[in-house]
């Protein structure tokens, strides 16, 4: 006997496509798994009449937009995503998904950290509309259904988008093990650099225009504006090496790309006690960005294997 729209098992399979939607619209991992559950938790409390997963999908959405217009009433400093771990088996996303020839975004590159950030130039309505259609591969009519809105606002919507992204496409560059390798040779050489204070092997490996982004949530000092050009991000990093010692380390695939993971034992006031720290490249294979994560909450992805906050 099949169950019934809303049970618990039903509920219990709609869960990883729940928090795979909702991460990718916030951007963070303690957020998708607020909406997760707070969604699922409703369906429990209303039994809802029909299929389950466009309306399930309705209040992810909306619980989801509730996060984007708080976070940007006010974010202090600098927003990046949440470090999600893809080093490892998927447990989090969706296992029944299985995206048609056309799909635009594959699952690994719509939680990259270029993506989600290029998401951010989008309304939350565009946000969830681009990501139904072009990622979870929902039809017209399917978006419409799940999100309460006619076909023709969905056209609409997934038009401006797609337009307002279109800077993101021109430059996308595929998460294949070549640019993996590369990442992460580029990252240990400069780590190796900035340990050994060794200021001109570091500068090497920076582009000329490089900039640094940080994001401490307002709870750890951190600078609030980009860092930007390549001699002001050099001091920038070995003023923030020589003043922190690094106790443990570890380098993970991180939303597609290996990224530092560190622990911090000894630091000034108000100094993250941990972070993560990506690297990206150039087309000469230069460090472009440099994006570090301090804030605690942004880190909860990465608790079940490190075992520390």
């Amino acid at each position: 006997m099949s169950e019934a729209p809303g049970s618990t098992i039903e509920l219990a399979s709609a869960r990883p496509y729940l928090w795979a939607l909702a991460y990718r619209l916030t951007g963070c991992a303690a957020d998708a798994d607020e909406i997760a559950q707070e969604a699922l938790a409703r369906a429990l409390q209303r039994s809802p009449v029909g299929e389950l997963r466009p309306w399930l999908t309705q209040v992810a959405v909306n619980l989801g937009r509730d996060v984007l217009r708080r976070r940007r009433r006010g974010y202090p400093g600098e927003w990046l995503p949440s470090p999600l771990p893809t080093d490892e088996p998927p447990s989090a996303e969706p296992a029944d998904f299985a995206p048609g020839a056309d799909v635009r975004y594959s699952l690994l590159e719509s939680v990259s950290v270029a993506f989600l950030i290029a998401l951010e130039a989008l309304t939350p309505a565009q946000r969830a509309v681009l990501l139904l259609r072009d990622v979870f591969d929902l039809s017209v009519r399917e978006v419409s259904r799940s999100l309460g809105i006619g076909e023709s606002n969905v056209k609409v919507i997934h038009h401006r988008a797609r337009a307002a992204i279109a800077v993101y496409d021109a430059s996308r560059a595929p998460l294949d093990a070549a640019l993996r390798e590369n990442t992460r040779a580029a990252l240990e050489a400069f780590l190796g650099a900035l340990a050994s204070g060794d200021a001109e092997a570091a500068a090497r490996l920076l582009a000329p225009d490089a900039r640094a982004h940080t994001d401490a949530g307002g709870q750890y000092v951190a600078a609030l504006l980009p860092v930007e050009g390549k001699d002001r991000v050099l001091r920038f990093l070995l003023k923030l090496s020589e003043k922190s010692q690094v106790s443990r380390f570890e380098l993970r695939e991180l939303n597609g790309l290996p990224a530092l993971v560190a622990d911090v034992s000894e630091r000034p006031p108000r100094w993250a006690p941990r972070f993560v720290l990506w690297t990206e490249l150039d087309g000469l294979g230069l460090i472009a960005r440099v994006r570090i994560v301090l804030a605690e909450r942004k880190l909860t992805a990465l608790q079940p294997r490190t075992q520390q906050c």
